[in-house]
């Protein structure tokens, strides 16, 4: 985690991707134990070519408060990016606004598009319900006009924990000859997959862990108009949409958050897996 200017103000973007991690050519902002680095839309797109990205949203920032983990992976990842309008507003709210929101379900289709015409650019895609992922690659295929979308698998929902699965799964990525890998096994649980499995992909150079873009890209599940989005009620749309599988979620996870955020706003919030030798 490493800020490039003292002055707090981001660093201009270059025209293309430089080398090294791109979050360390942008300003950092702290957010309670974890942070995202201040990144438009355009210079993600631009600039992210290969690694590790992380879209933080309040789910996963209430998963921080409890997994260590999760939380001892964040370095591990070369740009994580303001996937939240509550989060957004919470920058703002805490004095160091970014500049933008830039969610995994807007950056994967501006992804893809940018890259339609890179052969270089395979992707497979891991997760969602059976027959979902099967949608997306022929829509998403369709859209580009070549077979970009060279694999996809619907694993059981625990294949993380199950050895033998994530074999199957690991060598149905390398035999598709795909090199970037999008991930949608839910917050946390994704994020710490990928950080242990990546070296056994020899071909990905590009790990996407964007959960529930795969039924976006699908249209098994509809975005809200962009209004309701950018008010900050994305939450309650989708709660409203699906009560049961939402509730817990919406109405009991993640408020805290926001008691979380007033604390650190005061001065009061600590780090739950801060050593006792740090302030």
């Amino acid at each position: 985690m490493t800020s490039t200017a003292d002055t707090g103000a981001a660093v201009p973007a270059p025209a293309a991707p430089a080398a090294g991690r791109m979050g360390d050519r942008h300003r950092v902002v702290k957010l309670l134990n974890a942070y995202v680095h201040d990144v438009t839309m355009d210079e993600v797109v631009r600039e992210f070519d290969r690694g590790l990205l992380l879209t933080l949203h309040v789910d996963m920032i209430m998963k921080l408060q409890s997994d260590r983990e999760f939380h001892a992976i964040l370095d591990e990842f070369d740009v994580i990016t303001c996937d939240s309008q509550i989060l957004y507003f919470a920058t703002k709210f805490l004095g160091t606004p970014v500049r933008e929101r830039v969610s995994g379900s807007d950056f994967f289709p501006r992804y893809y598009m940018h890259h339609k015409d890179d052969p270089d650019v395979r992707i497979f895609i891991c997760g969602g319900q059976p027959g979902v992922a099967e949608i997306a690659r022929d829509k998403i295929n369709a859209k580009v006009g070549r077979e970009i979308i060279v694999g996809v698998d619907a694993p059981s929902f625990d294949f993380d924990r199950d050895p033998a699965e994530s074999e199957r799964i690991i060598k149905a990525v390398e035999d598709s000859g795909a090199t970037v890998l999008l991930v949608g096994l839910g917050g946390g649980r994704q994020e710490k997959f990928i950080v242990a499995n990546r070296h056994r992909f020899t071909n990905i150079h590009t790990f996407l862990p964007l959960g529930g873009t795969i039924d976006y890209e699908a249209g098994s599940f509809v975005r809200p108009p962009a209004w309701i989005t950018e008010w900050g009620f994305e939450w309650l749309y989708r709660l409203v949409k699906e009560p049961r599988q939402r509730w817990h979620r919406y109405v009991v996870h993640q408020p805290p958050v926001l008691w979380h955020l007033l604390r650190q706003k005061l001065g009061l919030y600590r780090d739950p897996f801060a050593t006792s030798d740090k302030p």
